[in-house]
């Protein structure tokens, strides 16, 4: 059965339509076949065995201890199960959240984690219930291209030093290369050696999907293999440590991950106050200031990659981003009270679930079961995980988010964001994620600024059986940065095309709005072409810049809604002389009610004898 059918499961009204929109579970549940359950089951035994070496090893990367990686991993998957919209979407940590984390909380008490989780959660709540998901799509693709590619090396790069077993301490992409290049001698062969092999095995077993004929046993087998990859290399490693020590009783030649505190995280409200250095206490107010910019970066790149998944993994079908804000926020909220790092999805958990054949999001029931059994049962054994291994986990993780494809693309088609990309991927390596983040997105907004103040304008001198006009019809809506522009465009072509009789018609059907500097900026345009004979006429004007032009009373002020109503106001105009002095609000009120009724029709075709475009460079 077809999620997005179970999607569409009818219900009641009253309450029904929210409780339906807020826990989408109750849609799809009553649908709910042995078929589904049986394809989630499995679905979710493959994610969770992908994710219990993952969650270690980000743990790790974030600076904490190995069971945080699995604090941070089941009730996000929980919670998905009754908020979640998008069956492939598994909530938990992610190389994203952990490298961000490292960089906000380093040289901090877990404590300062954890209330960081509860920050970026209450954060992410206030965007949904503020509507402010829009934000979001400020951050182009070009910009978010670069930004994946930065923390994808700067991840790859952090993990170099457990992958060659060197002991130090750095912070930052720049930092950390230069530790590597002081300590690279003192490089451990045993670990070079069994990280660099898992490597190569990881990106090979991945490449394992494809081998055999589709259907044939042999495909089935390989993949199964490559999807458990990452749980079959961390096995075979921490055994060969185990048997190592407790069989053959040799030292183990390469780095453990070492002790993981057994049993559930401890249920409490997260921490809003932790132990100092000095025997001080860190208040509430001094783990915050500490964050700096995370307190927004952590929060809205969680909502940036979660939406991002859903839009990959939906087939087409819209997207209920609120929804989807609110339920990583709840994630983050109820996970800081069980020691959680932040979290949000991950491409990589996504695309396990899509090839394992997931029907719903239930199938982060048994994905989180597996986790919990883990922390019951299994953390004895996590202490033979090779650091080199789970550094290998990573590297293999990470290097295919590196955006090679992005770059050809870009270079035939527009070198600008080219170099948005570009520079968003030098400014995340030189001066951290949040620097470079804030870079691509001004670049990008600077651009729309530009293009809203400097807006191409194309001029046609028209001639149809019932006269000439000179159109001027700027192709970006008119706001106050771009009035200079457009009135030098209309005197230009008056005094040229126009031949300084000819009416001239401003084509506003690109425009959205008006605000009041530009109905201020229009009648004392329409005022200085009146007086050398020239009238300056509008068309096409959306519902509400009418209302504003009518509330604010511009003097002069003709207006049609379509091209075929052009000769009642041209030759009213004629008639009239220099009796036209403004457009009253009744007038006005028929104008606007013309715009309703005329719009979405198509324009009627003129005759033209010349065109030319006018791109005015920005002043």
């Amino acid at each position: 059965m077809r999620y997005g059918r179970l999607l569409a499961c009818p219900g009641s009204g009253g309450w029904g339509p929210l409780l339906r929109r807020r826990l989408p579970i109750v849609r799809w549940m009553p649908l709910y076949g042995r078929e589904d359950a049986v394809a989630d089951l499995v679905a979710g035994l493959t994610l969770g065995l992908t994710l219990i070496p993952q969650s270690i090893a980000y743990a790790l990367l974030a600076g904490l201890a190995p069971q945080y990686g699995l604090y941070s991993s089941f009730l996000g998957s929980l919670v998905y199960v009754l908020m979640g919209t998008i069956k492939e979407v598994s909530i938990g940590p992610t190389s994203l959240m952990s490298l961000l984390t490292a960089q906000y909380t380093h040289d901090q008490p877990v404590q300062a984690v954890i209330l960081l989780t509860f920050l970026a959660g209450a954060v992410q709540l206030g965007m949904a219930l503020l509507q402010l998901g829009f934000l979001v799509d400020l951050i182009s693709d070009p910009v978010t291209s670069g930004f994946t590619s930065a923390y994808s090396v700067m991840i790859a790069v952090s993990q170099l030093k457990g992958l060659l077993g060197l002991r130090f301490k750095a912070h930052g992409f720049v930092d950390t290369l230069c530790k590597l290049a002081q300590h690279i001698t003192e490089a451990k062969l045993a670990d070079s050696m069994l990280g660099v092999g898992c490597v190569v095995v990881l990106i090979g077993m991945k490449k394992l999907g494809t081998v055999g004929a589709p259907g044939s046993g042999l495909r089935r087998v390989a993949w199964v293999l490559s999807i458990g990859r990452n749980a079959l290399v961390v096995l075979v490693c921490a055994v060969t440590a185990y048997v190592w020590e407790n069989v053959a009783h040799q030292p183990v030649p390469f780095a453990l991950s070492g002790q993981v505190q057994p049993g559930l995280p401890p249920l409490s409200l997260p921490p809003f106050s932790a132990p100092g250095p000095a025997n001080t206490t860190l208040s509430f107010v001094d783990m915050a200031t500490s964050y700096g910019g995370g307190l927004l970066v952590v929060p809205v790149v969680g909502v940036l990659a979660n939406i991002a998944i859903a839009k990959s993994f939906s087939n087409g079908a819209p997207v209920d981003a609120s929804q989807e804000m609110v339920t990583l926020a709840t994630c983050n909220l109820l996970a800081s009270c069980v020691s959680s790092m932040p979290t949000c999805g991950a491409f990589t958990r996504s695309a396990v679930s899509n090839a394992s054949g997931v029907r719903t999001p239930l199938a982060g029931l048994y994905s989180g079961m597996l986790i919990l059994l883990a922390l019951v049962l299994l953390t004895p054994y996590f202490y033979y995980i090779p650091k080199a291994t789970l550094a290998a986990v990573l590297i293999s993780a990470v290097v295919f988010l590196v955006d090679f494809g992005i770059l050809k693309p870009l270079w035939r088609n527009s070198k600008r964001s080219l170099l948005v990309t570009v520079l968003t991927f030098a400014a995340c390596l030189g001066m951290g994620v949040e620097a470079g983040l804030l870079l691509g997105v001004s670049l990008d907004l600077a651009h729309l600024v530009y293009l809203w103040a400097r807006p191409p304008i194309t001029v046609q001198l028209c001639k149809a059986r019932w006269g000439e006009y000179v159109l001027v019809r700027p192709e970006v809506g008119l706001f106050f940065p771009a009035m200079g522009v457009v009135r030098d465009a209309v005197v230009t072509a008056a005094a040229g095309e126009g031949g300084a009789a000819l009416p001239m018609v401003l084509d506003c059907t690109h425009f959205r709005s008006l605000d009041y500097t530009a109905v201020k900026g229009l009648e004392v345009l329409v005022r200085e072409l009146g007086k050398r004979g020239q009238a300056l006429h509008f068309m096409g004007l959306p519902a509400s810049a009418l209302r504003l032009v009518a509330g604010l009373g511009m003097k002069g002020f003709t207006h049609c809604a379509a091209p075929r109503d052009l000769p009642g106001i041209l030759h009213a105009q004629e008639g009239a002389g220099d009796k036209a002095d403004s457009l009253s609000r009744a007038e006005t009120g028929l104008a606007l009610v013309g715009a309703d009724e005329d719009e979405g029709r198509g324009q009627d075709d003129h005759e033209l004898s010349s065109m030319h475009q006018q791109q005015r460079p920005a002043v």
